[in-house]
């Protein structure tokens, strides 16, 4: 079975079990979910910052983690790989990873992506903050998203900076290059390379207007992008993540339960 029908498969099943972990809990909502349910309800100004966990549920997988296909197909580490210095000695050995396992054109919103967006047509969400480069919050219907990684949807030509869509890198063989012969890069931000500023500082600036802050689906591990929570200075601080973070001390509301059906719950997303 090729790649393109195993991915389809994953992410149909982890719709097939979306729907059935939001109904199961939808009925008999526990004390931190209606608790987070009744601070949304009294909310304003909400922000969400997320990671590669609320993409997880959409069938996409943490490329940081090291599973058995990646050692069998990889010769080198994931951060080597995705980083500055390697796009521009190995381009071809990058585009092969890069096409591999960051792009997952199959990928649907899953009910994280669609309670957000539901919120911020209500009102109460003013911005999604996330770690993830995969669109696939502006595909819910998002407006306002605030990449700090970037996105697979942007990428540019290093010579002219003409922009490209996402189809320009998926239909090359090799290394993509532009009408004038540049090399088209993916504008996701790779290691050894700085964060854009003006996101950073709309960041900064919705979190510090926040009564509200939702952190969901990350470790809170990855600098400097984890220390923007730092600038919430609000009293209903919600931490939603399967694992523990080293924030859970600092949070309001700590969830240890899928982001999917959490948020998708307690915005009524079906």
């Amino acid at each position: 079975m090729d790649s393109f029908f195993l991915r389809w498969n994953v992410v149909y099943l982890l719709k097939s079990n979306w729907k059935t972990a939001v109904s199961e809990r939808r009925d008999s909502m526990d004390e931190t979910w209606q608790q987070l349910k009744e601070w949304i309800d009294a909310s304003r100004y909400i922000v969400f910052f997320g990671g590669a966990g609320v993409s997880t549920e959409s069938g996409i997988p943490d490329f940081r983690s090291v599973d058995g296909l990646y050692n069998q197909t990889y010769k080198y580490p994931p951060e080597t790989i995705i980083s500055h210095s390697f796009f521009m000695r190995r381009t071809e050995e990058f585009y092969r990873f890069y096409r591999e396992r960051m792009i997952f054109q199959g990928a649907a919103a899953n009910p994280a992506h669609l309670a957000l967006a539901a919120l911020e047509r209500r009102g109460k969400l003013k911005a999604v903050i996330t770690q993830n480069i995969d669109g696939l919050h502006q595909l819910a219907g998002s407006k306002e998203v605030l990449e700090l990684h970037g996105s697979i949807h942007r990428n540019y030509c290093t010579r002219c900076g003409q922009f490209y869509g996402l189809d320009r890198i998926t239909e090359s063989d090799s290394v993509p290059k532009c009408s004038c012969g540049g090399i088209i890069k993916p504008d996701v931000v790779l290691y050894e390379e700085g964060l854009d500023d003006t996101v950073i500082r709309r960041s900064m600036e919705h979190i510090a207007n926040a009564d509200m802050l939702i952190v969901g689906g990350t470790s809170l591990v990855v600098y400097p992008a984890a220390g923007l929570i730092d600038y919430y200075r609000g009293k209903k601080l919600v931490l939603i993540n399967r694992s523990v973070t080293s924030r859970d001390s600092q949070a309001d509301l700590v969830i240890r339960d899928s982001i999917g059906a959490v948020l998708g719950a307690v915005a009524g997303i079906k």
